[in-house]
């Protein structure tokens, strides 16, 4: 399988960014990928206000990108946000391609490292995993990556892929935890990890944007015993690489982290 990952670095304007999704999916088709994962954030960037532009996922922001996967023949994935409880929003990954829907909202919430995500996001509630092509994958976003369980839960549900799409907050140590944490997913699932996140805008000639998580880059694709296959810089660009996702019966086989897990 073929897999794109566009690392973007999506701006206020959810227009524009609309106008990137377009840019990058039809360089992926392009290059023969079936699939193109974008970040979270894509529909707009954080650091400014999310409430306003939420929509539900038949939504016209939505309904757009689902145009065009169905005019690329390309399933897509991307983070937007969409209305929750309380006057939050939810962190959302739309999955959308000819014969396929899904979306995920992030269930862990980013209260860390002097940051509140749930002021203003609604957790979602549950793992989420989709088919495409006979390929089995699961869903996380960002916070999500820290915490084992979200993978294996998608593991055990059939995932031999999963996507992790983030913001990812810049400070001492972050890409380096961020480099760990991708890889660490991957052996404890068993999975492919594909790990799309925001460019650094930093490498484009713009600040951060105060404290907001704007992107530091470093996407990459994991094979499920931790090894790179390609690991991207901070600068916006989009990678094509080709998984076997049939591999990762063989890995379990000689790796069975998964059957000899013990609950307590």
């Amino acid at each position: 399988m073929r897999i794109a990952v566009a690392q973007i670095i999506s701006g206020a304007d959810p227009t524009a960014n609309l106008e990137l999704v377009w840019e990058y999916a039809a360089q992926a088709k392009n290059a023969g990928a079936q699939l193109v994962v974008f970040p979270e954030a894509t529909m707009r960037a954080f650091g400014h206000s999310l409430k306003d532009i939420a929509e539900p996922v038949d939504g016209p922001w939505a309904g757009e990108v689902r145009r065009m996967a169905a005019e690329l023949d390309l399933a897509i994935v991307a983070g937007m946000f969409t209305p929750g409880k309380d006057g939050r929003v939810r962190n959302t990954l739309l999955v959308t391609g000819p014969g396929l829907e899904a979306a995920y909202d992030k269930v862990h919430l980013f209260d860390a490292f002097g940051f509140t995500e749930s002021r203003t996001v609604d957790a979602g509630e549950a793992p989420v995993t989709f088919e495409l092509d006979g390929t089995v994958f699961g869903l996380a976003t960002c916070y999500d990556v820290r915490f084992p369980g979200l993978f294996t839960a998608n593991a055990n549900a059939g995932a031999q892929v999963n996507i992790v799409c983030a913001s990812w907050g810049a400070g001492e140590g972050k890409a380096e935890q961020w480099d760990l944490l991708v890889r660490a997913r991957a052996l404890d699932s068993t999975t492919f990890v594909v790990a799309c996140g925001q460019g650094d805008p930093q490498t484009v000639g713009a600040g951060p944007a105060g404290t907001a998580p704007t992107g530091i880059g470093h996407s990459a694709v994991i094979t499920p015993l931790g090894k790179p296959v390609v690991a991207l810089g901070g600068k916006p660009e989009l990678a094509v690489v080709d998984i076997d996702p049939s591999t990762v019966e063989d890995v379990r086989a000689t790796l069975p982290v998964l059957a000899n897990a013990r609950t307590f």
